[in-house]
C-alpha cells in the first residue's frame, strides 16, 4: 500500500512538472532577432544587435526556470513584406516567442501587425516613428531605445537656442523620415523658429546634390536632416563637398548614431549636436559592457545605442518570461511592466502602458580632434535629458490602451 502511494505520487509530481513546462512552447524560449544585415542600417545595428541578444542570454545564465533559450537572426533588407513574411514564418512554425530589434519603421511595424494578431512580444529597437507607441501600439509591443520625440526635443531645442531659427528639412521618403520632420517642426515652431521648406529624397540614397542646392537656396540657417545611417553620412560629407557648411549654413543631424560619427570622422563631424541614448564612454558599467561587445565583435568597434537597447530589452524580457513561468504574450508583458529596469543602458527606466520604456537621454557634442583622447572618444555630453522631459507625454498619448 505504501509503495502503491508512492508511486501515485511520484506520478502526480511528474503531471505537475510537466503541466508547469507545458507553459513554455516547445519546452524553450525562444526569441529572433530580425535587423538590416546588409544595407543603410546594418553598421548601426545588424550583426552587433544579435551579439547583443546573445549577450544578455549569457548574462541571464542561459536558461528560464531550467529551459534552453534560443537565439536567431534574420536580414528583414528593410523591407516590411519581408519583415512580415520572416515574422509570420518564425512565430507559426519555428516557436520564436518574442522577436528583437526591429530597425526600420516600415519593417517594424510590419511585425507589430504580426505580433498583436499573434499575441507575442516585440521588441523594438532600431526603428523610431512615434505611431509605435500610438496608433499602432499594442499590448505586447515595447518600444525600448529612443524615439523621434525625443531626437527632435533634444537636438531641435539645442540647436534654436544657439541661434538656428530658420530651418530647411532633407526628409528621407518613408514613414520615419516624415514622422522625424514633423516633430522636429513642432519642436521648431514652439521655440520661436520658422520652417522655410522641405525636399524629401528617396530611401536609400546615394546622391544628394539636389536636395542639399534646394537647402542651400532657400537660406534657412539650418539644415535639418531627417534621415538617419548611411543617408546622414552622405547627406553631411556631400554638404561639405559642395561649401554650404563652410559658407555658414548648418547641418542639423536629427538622427546621428556613433557609428555615423565613426563614419564621418572628427575632423567633419566636430561641433554637431545630436542626441543619443547611450554613449560608451558615460561611466564604469558602460564601458565594461561596450568594452565586452567590442571584443566579441572585433575590429575594435564601439556599440551604438541600437546595440545598447537591443541588449537590454532582452534582458529584460528574459527576466519577466522567468517572473510569470510562461512564454505566454499577455502574462509575460504584464511581468515586463511591473519589474523594474535597472542596466548599464538604463539606470531607472520605466516601461508605460503605451509600450514607451521612458529613460534618461543625452544632449551630446561632438569633439574636435585635437579634444579626443584616443579611438571612438568621440562625444561630450553636455545635458542628461531627464525620461518625462525626453519623450511624449502620455496625457498626449492617442494609444487606445492609456486610460485618459
Amino acid at each position: 500500500m505504501m509503495i502503491k502511494r508512492l508511486l501515485l505520487s511520484a506520478a502526480a509530481l511528474a503531471l505537475s512538472a510537466g503541466m508547469a513546462q507545458a507553459q513554455y512552447t516547445d519546452n524553450k524560449v525562444k526569441i529572433g532577432v530580425l535587423t538590416d544585415m546588409s544595407g543603410t542600417y546594418s553598421d548601426l545595428a545588424g550583426q552587433g544587435t544579435v551579439v547583443a541578444a546573445q549577450m544578455a542570454v549569457e548574462d541571464f545564465g542561459g536558461k528560464v526556470n531550467g529551459l534552453a533559450i534560443e537565439i536567431i537572426s534574420a536580414d528583414h533588407q528593410n523591407k516590411a513584406d519581408i519583415a512580415s513574411s520572416i515574422a509570420r514564418k518564425w512565430l507559426d512554425t519555428e516557436g520564436v516567442d518574442a522577436i528583437a530589434e526591429l530597425v526600420t519603421t516600415a519593417a517594424a511595424r510590419a511585425v507589430r501587425e504580426v505580433t498583436k494578431e499573434k499575441g507575442k512580444i516585440d521588441l523594438v529597437s532600431g526603428a523610431a516613428s512615434l505611431p509605435l507607441t500610438n496608433d499602432w501600439c499594442s499590448p505586447t509591443g515595447f518600444h525600448w531605445t529612443y524615439d523621434n520625440y525625443a531626437t527632435a526635443v533634444g537636438t531641435g531645442t539645442a540647436v534654436i537656442k544657439q541661434g538656428g531659427d530658420t530651418w530647411y528639412f532633407l526628409t528621407a521618403d518613408y514613414a520615419f523620415g516624415h514622422d522625424l520632420q514633423a516633430q522636429t517642426e513642432k519642436v521648431v515652431k514652439a521655440n520661436g523658429g520658422k520652417v522655410l521648406g522641405a525636399v524629401k529624397h528617396p530611401f536609400p540614397n546615394s546622391d544628394f546634390s539636389s536636395f542639399l542646392l534646394q537647402a542651400q537656396a532657400s537660406g534657412a540657417k539650418i539644415i535639418g536632416l531627417a534621415n538617419a545611417g548611411s543617408d546622414t553620412i552622405n547627406a553631411i560629407k556631400q554638404a561639405k563637398e559642395f561649401g554650404i557648411t563652410q559658407s555658414g549654413q548648418q547641418l542639423a543631424g536629427l538622427l546621428v548614431f556613433l557609428t555615423d560619427t565613426h563614419s564621418l570622422g572628427l575632423e567633419t563631424a566636430q561641433g554637431m549636436v545630436l542626441t543619443d541614448g547611450f554613449y560608451w564612454d558615460t561611466d564604469d558599467d558602460t564601458r565594461a559592457w561596450s568594452k565586452r561587445w567590442s571584443a566579441k565583435m572585433g575590429g575594435g568597434k564601439m556599440p551604438s545605442m541600437v546595440h545598447a537597447g537591443t541588449y537590454s530589452s532582452v534582458l529584460h524580457y528574459l527576466k519577466a518570461t522567468a517572473a510569470a513561468k510562461t512564454d505566454e504574450g499577455i502574462k509575460v508583458a504584464d511581468q515586463m511592466r511591473a519589474i523594474p529596469i535597472k542596466d548599464f543602458f538604463a539606470k531607472n527606466g520605466k516601461l508605460r502602458p503605451d509600450g514607451r520604456m521612458a529613460h534618461d537621454m543625452y544632449l551630446m557634442q561632438v569633439k574636435k580632434p585635437s579634444e579626443s583622447k584616443g579611438a571612438w572618444d568621440y562625444y561630450k555630453i553636455l545635458r542628461t535629458i531627464p525620461a518625462d522631459e525626453a519623450f511624449r507625454p502620455l496625457s498626449e498619448s492617442t494609444c487606445p490602451l492609456v486610460k485618459k
